[in-house]
């Protein structure tokens, strides 16, 4: 007697889901709109890492109420005719990287706060019978409150259903070289050597959660430099993934050490947050005589409230207080073709680094 087995090709029998995912935006600028977004977003856990008592008392009692009023002033600076430009470049990248991948895949856009929720774009991919989510969160460096809250939140969803698919999750991409490739082209816009100075900010955060991300409760602030390089130790360390995208395109422009600094943003409350804050640094630049300044944001992958008002609007007015004349925003990847195309292939090289299993097996004996 001889057995022949008959080999099945090893492909999945639904397309492939792919959910991008960033952080969000209001519906809309009016004051309610932003406080239901200042609301949903400062109660995560993973933002506002205090116990619950203390984070709905803060939040719903001071900070949404009172900074609804000034952030909806923001938000209409910076609306326009197609919205808030967060979510119509998002859309402009999922419709550039569905035309990239094709029929084969499914590809969604969903916000971690407001709309379109990671509930209903992964309700969508349900519907259209995926086999598999890549899900791909719109941060190249990785953090907590970003990167992890949206892999919390896709496992929460995917936790109320019945059936779980396949899941891929990116977590980060920083020193990607055809991001940081776009990053250095959209500097070279401007004369490098006509800026006194050079600053990449980052969004900051709390001193206390990168301490928390240190799982040897060793090296995080407790060593000189211990951001300047990558090692296990703090290979998911937001800061130093800061670090290290600045060294990329440092490195793609050849500037020199004395040309940059690499800083942080947005910062809330009274709490030591990531340090040297990016308006300290203006201000020594300011006292050094400097008057032109050239700002890269490569946390953000597309412009928004953080850069084009904080820095392109407030950082302008305050350094011409202090003296100084211009200060320039590099613009962030947004919808350049050639980001579309790395998100893509991000999404291909899921499929590559997974291991194939067998849809069906097939077998005949004689």
């Amino acid at each position: 007697m001889s057995t022949n087995r008959q080999n099945v090709s090893m492909t999945s029998i639904g397309k492939k889901g792919v959910l991008l995912v960033n952080l969000g935006t209001p519906d809309d600028p009016s004051r309610g709109a932003v406080y239901r977004y200042l609301k949903q977003f400062l109660l995560d856990p993973r933002v506002i890492d205090y116990p619950w008592l203390p984070r709905n008392l803060l939040v719903r009692g001071i900070i949404a109420p009172f900074r609804s009023g000034s952030s909806s002033k923001l938000y209409k600076m910076l609306w326009t005719e197609e919205g808030s430009p967060l979510k119509f470049y998002g859309e402009r990248v999922r419709d550039g990287v569905q035309e990239l991948l094709g029929e084969e895949y499914i590809v969604e856009l969903a916000m971690r706060y407001q709309n379109p929720s990671i509930g209903h774009a992964i309700e969508n991919l349900e519907k259209a019978l995926v086999s598999e989510i890549t899900v791909i969160p719109m941060f190249p460096q990785y953090a907590s409150a970003t990167t992890g809250s949206v892999h919390d939140a896709v496992m929460q969803e995917l936790s109320k259903r019945q059936i779980i698919p396949d899941v891929k999750m990116v977590n980060s991409y920083y020193d990607r070289p055809s991001m940081i490739k776009i990053f250095a082209d959209n500097a070279r816009q401007f004369d490098l050597n006509s800026y006194d100075h050079i600053i990449f900010s980052y969004h900051g955060l709390p001193q206390r959660q990168l301490r928390k991300g240190d799982p040897t409760d060793s090296h995080c602030t407790k060593k000189e430099d211990c951001c300047m390089n990558i090692s296990p130790v703090n290979q998911f360390c937001y800061s130093a993934q800061c670090h290290a995208t600045t060294k990329a395109i440092v490195a793609e422009l050849g500037l020199k050490p004395e040309q940059y600094t690499t800083a942080f943003q947005s910062r809330l409350g009274p709490e030591a947050w990531a340090q040297p804050y990016t308006i300290k640094t203006i201000e020594e630049q300011a006292e050094k005589g400097a008057k032109r300044l050239l700002v890269f944001s490569p946390a953000f992958i597309a412009d928004c409230l953080e850069t084009i008002i904080e820095i392109g609007t407030e950082y302008q007015e305050e350094f011409e207080e202090m003296g100084g004349e211009h200060v320039d925003l590099v613009p962030s990847l947004n919808d350049d073709p050639r980001w579309i195309q790395t998100v893509a292939d991000l999404v291909l090289e899921q499929q590559k680094t997974s291991i194939s299993r067998p849809a069906a097996t097939a077998a005949s004996e004689s």
